[in-house]
């Protein structure tokens, strides 16, 4: 399977690395793919657009706003075209951000499983996400376990990574 790893990255202190770096040697261990969109600042981006769109978001709020808009594409695009599942995790810093929620509200809507790793506890999140989850785990030790439980699929997705 190829997975979409989607959770906070803008308001977390770690920029959402920490749970992915723990996640991902798991899920190539059992011959899945993935795409971490926290190590990949460059998407369809111009070095331009790379190095200068942060500060447009007070300096040039229409160019900022067209980069944005352009990431929003490549990622929801990658899900639609390349993902096989979205797993994510949610904690207190994705309530923040806006993009996770999209994501998973997409792929619930396109049918795609999305897998909710929480990192709070399972009331302090929206009924909304938790009705867009497939499968919902209280731990990354839970997910862990269920992802060793299922079947590898001999392609992977796009390969992309």
């Amino acid at each position: 399977m190829f997975f979409y790893l989607a959770g906070s990255i803008e308001y977390s202190p770690d920029q959402g690395k920490g749970w992915r770096a723990e996640l991902k040697p798991a899920l190539a261990a059992l011959g899945h793919g993935f795409y971490d969109p926290a190590e990949d600042e460059i998407k369809n981006l111009t070095e331009t657009e790379v190095r200068e769109f942060r500060s447009w978001r007070t300096t040039d709020l229409k160019r900022f706003r067209q980069t944005i808009q352009k990431i929003i594409a490549y990622d929801l695009d990658l899900i639609e075209h390349h993902c096989d599942a979205i797993v994510c995790y949610w904690d207190q810093f994705a309530g923040r951000g806006a993009g996770t929620q999209g994501e998973l509200t997409f792929a619930h809507r396109i049918g795609i499983p999305v897998y909710l790793i929480c990192g709070v506890p399972v009331e302090q999140i929206s009924r909304w996400l938790l009705g867009c989850a497939t499968e919902i785990f209280t731990s990354v030790e839970e997910f862990h376990t269920f992802m060793s439980q299922m079947p590898v699929a001999t392609e992977i997705g796009s390969g992309v990574k």
